[in-house]
């Protein structure tokens, strides 16, 4: 039988109600979250983790406001208000999420001048995080994604993973979207059309 994993992507106080990047109801998939993890054999889970001064912020632009766009030299950066610096609560897992049955938590974002939604790769879409080394290496070759938010981190990790040759199935009632100006609809679009599962 395939070896199969559950990747949890970036359930964290930041990106849930209070926070600075709040997805509405962020929160109300943790339940349904843990009791995946209670029935995957194998689970992964990744944490947003910029350094203060990291390029992606608003703040570090001048003149510039969260959710305008900026060209980066990897492409088109959207600028996002300050969020998940490394060791603040705001990057901590959500208090009610069980997840130290993981065998590993891949960090992103931690190089300042380079955003990364995917749990594959950088927004450069070349540097990879080493996930799917660490996967292939185990012999796992499908994936269940689930977290925040589906048409950022989930969307762009789901795509990578089908890229990469993986199975992919995302359960949309284990995430929460931003919809930032139809993103949502969009990215469900392509993930449709790359072979994602959406279940």
């Amino acid at each position: 039988m395939a070896e199969e994993a559950l990747i949890v992507i970036d359930v964290q106080n930041d990106f849930c109600p209070g926070g600075s990047l709040a997805v509405a109801e962020g929160d109300k998939i943790v339940p349904l979250i843990n009791e995946m993890i209670g029935s995957f054999e194998h689970v992964i889970v990744t944490q947003d983790w910029h350094p203060a001064d990291h390029s992606s912020f608003a703040s570090n632009h001048s003149g510039k406001q969260p959710y305008e766009t900026v060209e980066m030299p990897y492409g088109q950066q959207t600028l996002w208000p300050d969020h998940c610096v490394q060791g603040s609560g705001g990057a901590a897992f959500h208090p009610g999420l069980k997840w130290s049955k993981a065998e590993l938590v891949i960090r992103k974002g931690f190089r300042k001048g380079i955003d990364s939604y995917s749990a594959f790769f950088e927004n450069d879409r070349k540097t990879p995080t080493g996930l799917a080394g660490y996967l292939k290496e185990r012999g796992i070759n499908k994936i269940t994604l689930v977290g925040l938010a589906t048409d950022f981190c989930v969307a762009y990790s789901a795509l990578d993973a089908i890229g990469l040759g993986f199975e992919a199935t995302v359960r949309l009632d284990a995430c929460r979207a931003i919809d930032l100006g139809g993103s949502l609809e969009t990215m469900l679009g392509k993930m449709r059309d790359a072979g994602v599962k959406l279940a």
